[in-house]
């Protein structure tokens, strides 16, 4: 029997991606797991994630065990976590793969073949096959603890946002603008796509096509969830905290290319969650204003109130990021100091995505850890309403 929450309604995750910023993810669930009974297996039936975040979501649907347990691996992994563990960090590697990059700008030769990317993430490949459990995501589905997992990717052929799901039988793939969901057996390539940040990391090649980092056209994050049958969602997003906005410093010189960079990342990585859950919030007030039949004359009857949790950074993770700088491998610190990643010259949020030091991720465990503990009441009563 599916473990729903007590009213029987089924619950979803949304991991959203963010490079290293999903250690914080880690951190809420270590919360979430302490708060629920020992003894829950896995208090989401249907799990969906993006980028990093789809990383966080097999390893939480690729393992069997106890949830509480599953979470404490899973920090385990994330508190030993350092750069040369998810891409090559040597000075001669790095500089390898710009000048491919910079070349291929100029000389198609250099664009085609194998995909180009500033840094080779092969670490991170043999990391994630050592862990995920891809077999127990069928095993999970079978014995009724799981209805479905998804990761989401980019088509760079088609443009449009793909979510590779696996689940019962009764869920059916699905085409939206933009947006479609394809049913399939979950691989390591399917996560390495979703993870691969734009110009960072390779994009990787899935039957003909290929595909990169999924928060690049996701322009709804939750629908995965709701898709799948979620009727309830918990988000854990990796803002850079908004209420903290107007106590940024303002920078009065030209932007550097780290700081367009930061940006577009940003927008990709933060902006369409927290778009998403202002959406969700109207969506709730409108339909919870409108009677079932006022709904079906105005032709929206499918548009009914859903349920949601969302938990986001309390502190700006910008802030955190520029403390630990000098964390980053001196390989990288060299060529993000050229584009102007520095926590003078702005560009800090394009640093932060790549900070895998130990340091910056347990701060960002830690922090995910006390905002979950803040809001234990709310999660309680999330899962028991």
């Amino acid at each position: 029997m599916r473990k729903n929450n007590k009213n029987g309604l089924k619950i979803g995750l949304v991991l959203s991606g963010g490079g290293a910023r999903a250690a914080y993810q880690v951190g809420v669930l270590k919360a979430v797991a302490e708060t629920l009974p020992k003894e829950t297996n896995n208090p989401f039936p249907i799990i969906c994630g993006t980028s990093a975040g789809a990383i966080n979501t097999l390893a939480i649907a690729g393992r069997a065990g106890p949830f509480r347990l599953r979470i404490k691996k899973l920090e385990a992994i994330w508190r030993q976590l350092d750069a040369e563990k998810i891409y090559r960090t040597d000075f001669f590697g790095v500089l390898k793969n710009s000048l491919n990059m910079f070349f291929s700008f100029f000389n198609s030769g250099y664009a085609l073949g194998k995909p180009k990317a500033l840094l080779d993430n092969t670490p991170l490949r043999h990391l994630l096959e050592n862990y995920v459990r891809f077999r127990h995501i069928d095993e999970a589905i079978a014995a009724g603890e799981l209805d479905a997992a998804s990761i989401t990717a980019v088509s760079y052929s088609t443009g449009k946002s793909v979510t590779f799901f696996q689940g019962t039988d009764d869920i059916h793939p699905w085409e939206r603008s933009r947006r479609v969901g394809v049913r399939t057996q979950l691989t390591i390539d399917h996560l390495m796509a979703s993870s691969a940040i734009p110009m960072m990391f390779p994009a990787m090649h899935i039957g003909e096509r290929y595909f990169g980092d999924g928060a690049v056209r996701q322009l709804k994050p939750i629908s995965p969830a709701l898709h799948l049958g979620a009727e309830k969602v918990f988000v854990i997003g990796v803002s850079d905290n908004p209420s903290h906005k107007s106590q940024q410093p303002l920078i009065k010189h030209s932007p550097s290319i780290a700081q367009i960079i930061g940006h577009l990342f940003n927008s990709a990585f933060i902006d369409s969650i927290e778009s998403d859950l202002e959406t969700l919030q109207k969506i709730n007030r409108l339909s919870e204003q409108m009677s079932l039949s006022e709904r079906r004359k105005k032709g929206v009857s499918d548009l009914k109130p859903v349920d949601f949790l969302a938990i986001l950074p309390s502190q700006p993770i910008d802030k955190i990021a520029s403390d630990h700088l000098k964390e980053l491998p001196r390989s990288i610190k060299f060529f993000l100091k050229l584009t102007g990643a520095t926590a003078r010259g702005g560009g800090v949020s394009a640093a932060s995505y790549l900070m895998f030091s130990r340091g910056f991720c347990r701060k960002l465990l830690d922090l995910g850890y006390q905002d979950g503990l803040a809001q234990k009441d709310a999660i309680i009563e999330f899962f028991e309403s």
